[in-house]
């Protein structure tokens, strides 16, 4: 028992170490596209190029999630009557042909590149380039002890969700993927959800 808890704890560092690494270098790869980026937000809709937003990471503990915005800056303030449109219940905002998003924003939804800046919470140990989805305290609070279970492991940027039911509005299915990721955890079923969130991307 114990040396598989020690084994298991030793493929977390490389994980950690895999995920600073692989931040770090697509940073310094993307790092041109990011200006690029920025100067199409700013020339597309008023507003700031970076979208900040408060999320629960592993064990509860909030953070600042970076991500390019990809709506009007009065997105927050429609969301009440849009209510009636949501196809994601109390659990998480699912809108079709979400009015809120820009040209642009759907561009870089589609690409995912609007995650991007989320490197940054890789790199400063908040996010890891797998894992679970972060969500926002108001939702983390009606999780069951069930679902909180999501918050075992730091949340990522990419995860078996994304890659298998991105488009799925059902957040018990979400959460059945993400606890199946934990409790399967490994190097190579990371590798396996990043090589298939690249041939998404690019496909």
């Amino acid at each position: 028992m114990r040396s598989r808890r020690a084994g298991r704890q030793a493929a977390y560092l490389v994980k950690r170490a895999l995920d600073f690494g692989l931040a770090a270098l697509g940073l310094a790869l993307t790092a041109p596209l990011w200006a690029v980026i920025a100067l199409l937000i700013r020339r597309d809709s008023p507003g700031p190029v970076l979208f900040r937003t408060t999320r629960v990471g592993r064990a509860g503990r909030p953070f600042t999630m970076y991500k390019f915005r990809t709506m009007h800056v009065d997105a927050e303030a429609q969301l009440a009557s849009l209510a009636d449109r949501n196809l994601g219940g109390p659990y998480m905002i699912k809108i079709p042909d979400d009015p809120r998003v820009t040209r642009l924003g759907r561009i870089l939804r589609r690409t995912s590149l609007d995650e991007l800046p989320q490197l940054l919470n890789v790199l400063r140990g908040e996010m890891s380039l797998v894992g679970p989805r972060p969500q926002a305290p108001n939702e983390v609070a009606l999780y069951t002890p069930y679902q909180r279970r999501r918050l075992a492991v730091l949340p990522g940027i990419t995860g078996l969700w994304q890659v298998t039911a991105r488009h799925s509005p059902s957040f018990d299915e979400w959460v059945r993927l993400d606890l199946a990721y934990i409790d399967g955890w490994s190097l190579g079923l990371d590798l396996g959800i990043l090589l298939r969130t690249i041939g998404a991307i690019f496909g």
